[in-house]
């Protein structure tokens, strides 16, 4: 079982991952639709704090008051009401640009991804395409 299937199916535990894959964006929909997930997708390129949380809460479809900060951040993931496969595409302009801010970020989406119960459903993040090493593992 693949990585993503294996993810979709509840083997694998939701996440932050490294992914290396060829899948079309529109394949990658099928499968996590399929599966009853959500898909939502960063393409566009972010490397402020401020851009980058813009870029997650436009994705997600966070409110117009999103606020923009750690705090904010956390309370909306937690809103989350399906569960959700976050594709950020360009995170690696982000972990360039701002180290320490990428990896503030990154922990809190790791924390609300291993956030799962009854009222919080399934939360992951698939990071794909270049950036630097991280100590993030990869989805097969």
């Amino acid at each position: 079982m693949s990585g993503l299937a294996g993810l979709l199916a509840g083997k694998i535990d939701p996440g932050v991952y490294r992914w290396h894959t060829e899948l079309a964006a529109r394949d990658l929909a099928d499968s996590v639709t399929g599966a009853g997930w959500s898909l939502a997708q960063i393409a566009d390129v972010a490397e402020t704090k401020d851009e980058v949380l813009g870029a997650i809460g436009a994705a997600l479809g966070f409110p117009a008051h999103f606020g923009r900060n750690l705090d904010a951040l956390w309370d909306s993931l937690r809103d989350v009401a399906a569960p959700t496969v976050l594709l950020w595409e360009t995170w690696g302009c982000a972990a360039y640009a701002d180290r320490a801010t990428f990896d503030q970020i990154v922990g809190v989406l790791k924390d609300r991804s291993a956030e799962i119960a009854e009222d919080r459903p399934a939360f992951t993040v698939l990071l794909r395409g270049d950036g630097p090493e991280t100590d993030l593992a990869d989805l097969g």
